[in-house]
């Protein structure tokens, strides 16, 4: 059955509902970071980020499509679901036009791809065919990540890892360690957007089956693991700091510490929807980290 809110919707509308924008402030962070290194490097290739970019949200839209459909099929999607509105679980798209849709929008981050390969190398095109099959493999296959604990892991490895040191090595042909060390925060804080979203859904994702950390190991557990991916992202900053030997500009990202402590107040003090707040803002958080992050680098 659809709700007054999903009639009220329109096609458009219910495809930007699909995609998820709030979460996709995460595509940018690894972008900006491992484009800000190669800068600072005198790399400078702005037509290659803004296409790495594209990828990297592409990639990310074809993620949540597939991560709606199969979560309609599992019914992980129900009608006590906690999160915001599903598009297939709310009737505003069809089984069919979600497969669709996940076709094209995958199939567009390849095409496109193929350029950041026809500069580069096979790497790149390695680096991109994995990133494509695990965004599916996410929810779907034999063995869906998300379903057996694995989704944390997917998402620091290639939301943070990946995509911050392949952004970097597209624009320099090099693997540097600095890249490497810069993408945990990067991985850290995109990861926490989905520890939130399991916090949240832990119940539901329970009696559908969906084995989330926050399932496996309960509340408490991914409270912690909240928090320490937290610190992990600002601590990591010294390590910046020494590896790059420059300025104490680096530590710029110190600046978002008051939203931190808010967020972590928040996991620890609201419940059921009112952790949809808090989901918002930790991915505002990865944003706003990610460009005092690139600033404290470029500058």
């Amino acid at each position: 059955m659809i709700n007054s809110s999903a009639k009220s919707l329109n096609k458009f509308d219910s495809w930007v509902l699909a995609a998820r924008p709030k979460t996709l402030l995460a595509a940018f962070v690894p972008v900006i970071i491992g484009s800000s290194i190669a800068a600072h490097q005198t790399v400078y290739k702005p037509f290659v980020s803004l296409i790495a970019l594209i990828c990297a949200v592409l990639i990310q839209v074809g993620t949540n499509f597939v991560n709606d459909l199969y979560d309609y099929y599992t019914g992980a999607d129900s009608k006590k679901r906690k999160g915001p509105q599903r598009a297939l679980a709310s009737g505003l798209i069809s089984v069919t036009e979600m497969k669709i849709g996940i076709t094209i929008t995958f199939g567009l981050a390849f095409f496109l791809g193929l350029y950041l390969v026809a500069i580069s190398n096979w790497i790149v095109l390695l680096i991109g065919v994995l990133s494509i099959i695990s965004g599916i493999a996410y929810t779907a296959g034999p063995y869906p990540l998300a379903y057996n604990g694995l989704g944390d892991i997917f998402v620091f490895l290639f939301f943070g890892v990946v995509g911050t040191v392949g952004t970097y090595y597209v624009l320099t042909m090099s693997i540097k360690p600095v890249a490497f060390w810069a993408s945990i925060p990067v991985g850290a804080l995109i990861t926490n957007i989905l520890v939130v979203n399991n916090y949240r859904d832990r119940d539901e994702d329970k009696t559908s089956g969906k084995t989330t950390l926050a399932v496996k190991f309960g509340l408490k557990f991914t409270r912690i693991q909240y928090v320490i991916f937290m610190v992990v992202s600002y601590a990591i900053l010294c390590v910046v700091y020494f590896t790059f030997k420059q300025s104490l500009i680096i530590f710029l990202p110190l600046l978002s510490l008051p939203l931190s402590i808010k967020l972590i107040k928040m996991i620890y003090s609201l419940k059921g929807k009112q952790l949809n707040k808090t989901l918002e803002l930790t991915a505002k958080l990865s944003l706003l980290y990610g460009v005092l992050f690139a600033f404290g680098i470029l500058l």
